[in-house]
């Protein structure tokens, strides 16, 4: 080996022990303690919190140094902590103890409310609370196992055989479900200024619903009335959604068999209703006169021991024929094809088609109708029906019938006196 070699690789092992100490004299802080770059600060806490000497000092989860020492005090614990060069921590920051894991080991983690200064210096003191420390893995044992003691193991049971019967063959579905969820929050991602407004406009519906929970709340009640009353006659709602195709394809088979008659009966029907409607003024008077007139009945005596009345129209005219359409060329009810309505009336003259209001009596003033007689109907309230406006004459008057059985065998005798006497 010639002697180039051999400085050359005495220069390299010198170089590698002065790198090896250099490193690890700065691991073990004592080139920052030589040099007095370092930030050395004070802290404490009510406990250690699992905090040991050598722990990580942290600033927002990021390193900037360790504790050198710890010391017991009544009150708890002073840490001493050994901050990194050019370290700037707020002052105001506040300490917490947190882990690593679940099973790792704890560190000290500053956490300032902003990053304004003033900033540490040397002998700088931070004190903590007892919401510095974290929650005692012991305390947190017995109290997870106090809970677990609390839950009625049968009643667990029932939920865990529940939930897998829920849970059952939905593997696709809760994968479908996982997946739908993702995508909505990506599409939510993408459109954030909607879904800003849909928040807030869901808030408004919130507030509103809460101004309305008097309103809600009542009818929630009712609706629960409602399902109450349906769940009593849930028997009866059965038969009625079992029999209703049925009747419905009934009343349907009716409609169609009835189909050439029933246009025919309802036309006809409104024609007559027409009749009746333009006459009700004297339907009313014939209601309320008739009853009038049959109470007068058992009010005489005869050989039976009973009064008749008869009351009886004219009918010596019979129906008028010709102008009509003869039975023989009647249309039968089974042909559904249109046809041309035929022009009809009575071509007989008199005595035939006597009605209509060319043959109202003449000078009839103020009729409600150009058929009607009387000028005026029965009033109820007066009892009274005027009578004809050209021919003077007292209006009739209904009077109750009166009571004849104070009379005895005599009682035919007020079929005389009866129309004369006043009350």
């Amino acid at each position: 080996m010639s002697r180039g070699v051999r400085i050359r690789l005495m220069a390299f092992v010198v170089l590698s022990a002065v790198g090896i100490t250099y490193i690890t004299a700065s691991y073990l802080g004592v080139v920052d303690r030589v040099t007095g770059r370092n930030i050395t600060v004070t802290a404490s806490l009510p406990g250690s919190g699992g905090l040991f000497e050598g722990s990580e000092v942290t600033y927002r989860g990021v390193k900037v140094g360790k504790v050198s020492s710890m010391e017991p005090t009544e009150e708890g614990v002073d840490l001493k902590l050994e901050l990194e060069h050019g370290t700037e921590l707020p002052l105001d920051a506040q300490v917490f103890v947190h882990n690593l894991s679940a099973v790792g080991e704890q560190y000290l983690d500053f956490q300032p409310k902003n990053a304004d200064g003033p900033y540490a210096a040397d002998g700088a003191h931070y004190q903590g609370n007892a919401d510095s420390l974290p929650v005692d893995e012991g305390d947190l044992l017995v109290d997870l196992s106090r809970f677990v003691d609390s839950v009625d193991k049968e009643s667990l049971q029932k939920v865990v055989k529940e939930l897998g019967v829920m849970f059952g063959d939905t593997g696709r579905d809760l994968q479908r479900l996982l997946d739908g969820g993702s995508t909505f929050i990506a599409e939510a991602s993408e459109h954030t200024d909607e879904t800003i407004a849909l928040l807030d406009n869901s808030l408004t519906v919130l507030r509103t619903q809460r101004g309305q929970k008097e309103n809600i709340r009542s009818f929630a009640a009712d609706l629960n009335t409602i399902t109450t009353a349906l769940r009593g006659q849930d028997k009866n709602l059965r038969t009625v959604l079992s029999q209703t195709p049925g009747a419905a394809r009934a009343v349907d088979q009716l409609l169609k068999e009835l189909e050439p008659t029933l246009p025919v009966l309802l036309g006809n029907l409104v024609t007559t209703n027409q009749i009746l409607v333009s006459e009700l003024d004297g339907i009313e008077q014939l209601l309320v006169t008739y009853p009038a007139l049959i109470s007068g009945g058992p009010s005489g005596s005869t050989a039976d021991g009973w009064g008749h009345v008869n009351l009886q129209f004219d009918y010596s005219v019979p129906p008028c024929t010709q102008g009509y359409v003869k039975p023989e060329d009647w249309r039968s009810t089974q042909t559904l094809t249109d046809a041309t309505a035929a022009e009809v009336s009575c071509t007989a003259g008199p005595p035939y088609n006597m009605r209509g209001s060319k043959y109202a009596p003449g000078n009839r003033r103020n009729h409600a109708s150009p058929a009607r007689v009387y000028s005026g109907v029965y009033d109820p309230v007066t009892g009274s029906v005027p009578g004809l406006e050209d021919n003077a004459g007292n209006p009739v008057r209904l009077k109750g019938q009166e009571d004849l059985s104070v009379l005895g065998g005599d009682a035919w005798k007020w079929l005389l006196i009866g129309p004369v006497a006043s009350r």
